[in-house]
């Protein structure tokens, strides 16, 4: 309950500093929803603790959700060096990486940012400057044996590919959770 509470409060103090992020949003509806749906606050806390500096990005009126994204200005530094996925991992011959950023997601309870959040993400502030971040891939791409990564270069968005195979120690990936 004490490491709930600590959350909170890091996730309230972060709210308060980024109102650019969620205009007309309040912080009281977030915690009451929080505080219903307790088991959303593990992969919150998985986010934090990994680098990702989440925080509520929209509001879901069919739903009743929130919607929250890792917001630290670079891809999560504790989500890094990660191949795309499984099968990318299990095609390296050397120098595996120890996990993969689906398999991590998944063990978090939460979901990589696909290209049009990514997008979104990149309307509310400038990251991955010095990073890229894995995107959920399209099964037709990820077919061929590709993944698709997003950065911010140049005052643009970036999406781009690779082998799912690659892995690089400035990409990581960014979640996406809905409470």
């Amino acid at each position: 309950m004490e490491q709930s509470a600590g959350l909170l409060d890091t996730l309230k103090t972060r709210f308060e500093a980024n109102m650019k992020r969620h205009p007309g949003l309040e912080w009281a509806a977030i915690a009451a929803r929080l505080e219903a749906h307790p088991e959303k606050l593990w992969s919150l806390a998985q986010m934090e603790h990994s680098g990702g500096e989440p925080d509520v990005v929209g509001y879901d009126k069919a739903s009743g959700e929130f919607i929250f994204y890792d917001c630290s200005a670079e891809s999560p530094s504790g989500r890094r060096s990660l191949c795309y996925d499984r099968a990318g991992l299990e095609s390296r011959k050397e120098h595996r990486p120890e996990n993969t950023a689906v398999d991590l997601a998944e063990a978090m309870g939460i979901s990589i940012l696909t290209e049009e959040q990514y997008r979104h993400l990149q309307t509310l502030g400038s990251f991955d400057a010095k990073t890229s971040s894995w995107l959920n891939t399209p099964a037709d791409i990820r077919k061929l044996g590709g993944a698709i990564f997003g950065d911010f270069r140049f005052g643009r968005v970036f999406v781009y590919h690779n082998g799912a195979q690659s892995y690089y120690g400035s990409r990581g990936f960014r979640g996406a959770l809905s409470v």
